[in-house]
């Protein structure tokens, strides 16, 4: 390849990144993550307490690792791929008849620092052969742009801010929750329904629609096995639409391993342990866009961890008293 063409190249890849990352400012909406099927609460306010524990989670996620924007003037990472951690909670409360969570996300891209705090309540009734659980979010954005990690001709671009910026926004979402416990569970979530934005950093929150669901059976001949697929649907102010399709194959609830789609941007693989009450997973994502083509810059895949601990607290039922006296026999 001529140095002129690599010189247009790392301009686009440049151009390209750049644009992703003020597009998640402009149109800012919350990161993905392939081990998604773990991760409901983040995606549907309705899940918060339905497993019946009290669970945390953490997922660590780096995106397109090894995508470079060109070579920086320093000599350092132009640091322009994506990087997500996230931290959730959630419990049953049983006077509150339903559950109670926590989100807390810190995505990174480019020049861009976004951190989510969600505050969740899910109220559940049992309907049918499962429950149905109607949840609410309070949504809290801070988003800030820092121009001094700008390189080369990033740094004199016109059309990026030269002033460090920082707000928080405040939004809310909805959503609806079914599942059938060892079978299916279904849900349908708006999110940011205010469409909070910013004016000194020129973004809003999408209002964005996610739907997910899920399966599982045993096959006939294998109790040990179970077979598990589902799916998660987005659009983004019905402009932008995702899908992730997986299926997972448990071993007696110890081991699982599988295969995930996201189109038109990844496959990936995922596998886990379930170690008494700790459930350890990981991902690792094939970029299938002109991103990862397998060159030197481009990307060479995603890579997710997964933690989640989960324990409940059962209180026993103090045995009943008796009083005697013999007056009462009288």
């Amino acid at each position: 390849m001529s140095v002129h063409m690599r010189i247009k190249l790392s301009k686009k890849l440049s151009l390209l990144v750049i644009a992703l990352g003020f597009s998640c400012a402009t149109m800012a909406q919350e990161p993905q993550f392939s081990q998604y099927m773990f991760n409901r609460m983040s995606f549907n306010p309705g899940y918060a307490g339905s497993s019946g524990s009290i669970c945390a989670t953490l997922m660590y996620r780096n995106q397109w690792m090894g995508l470079k924007l060109d070579n920086p003037t320093n000599g350092s990472d132009a640091g322009s791929t994506p990087t997500d951690i996230l931290f959730s909670f959630d419990m049953p409360v049983k006077f509150l008849h339903g559950g109670l969570g926590f989100t807390f996300v810190k995505d990174e891209i480019g020049y861009h620092d976004n951190i989510y705090v969600n505050l969740d309540y899910a109220f559940r009734m049992f309907w049918g052969d499962g429950n149905l659980s109607a949840g609410a979010e309070l949504g809290l954005l801070n988003s800030s742009f820092d121009p001094s990690a700008l390189h080369g001709n990033d740094a004199n671009d016109p059309a990026i801010p030269t002033t460090a910026a920082s707000e928080m926004l405040i939004d809310a979402s909805v959503g609806l929750y079914y599942q059938v416990p060892g079978k299916y569970y279904v849900g349908l979530a708006a999110k940011n329904l205010l469409g909070a934005h910013s004016e000194a950093l020129a973004y809003r929150n999408v209002r964005t629609i996610y739907a997910m669901g899920g399966y599982e059976y045993t096959p006939a001949g294998a109790p040990s096995v179970r077979i598990k697929p589902s799916a998660l649907l987005r659009t983004a102010a019905f402009s932008y639409f995702q899908a992730d399709l997986s299926c997972l194959i448990d071993y007696r609830n110890a081991f699982w391993g599988g295969l995930g789609y996201r189109v038109t941007d990844a496959i990936y693989l995922l596998a886990g342990v379930h170690w008494k009450k700790l459930r350890i997973g990981a991902s690792y994502d094939i970029t299938t866009s002109s991103l990862g083509t397998f060159k030197p810059g481009r990307s060479f895949g995603s890579a997710e961890l997964y933690l989640k601990y989960c324990f409940k607290v059962v209180i026993p039922q103090k045995a009943p008293t008796s009083y005697g006296n013999s007056i009462y026999l009288l």
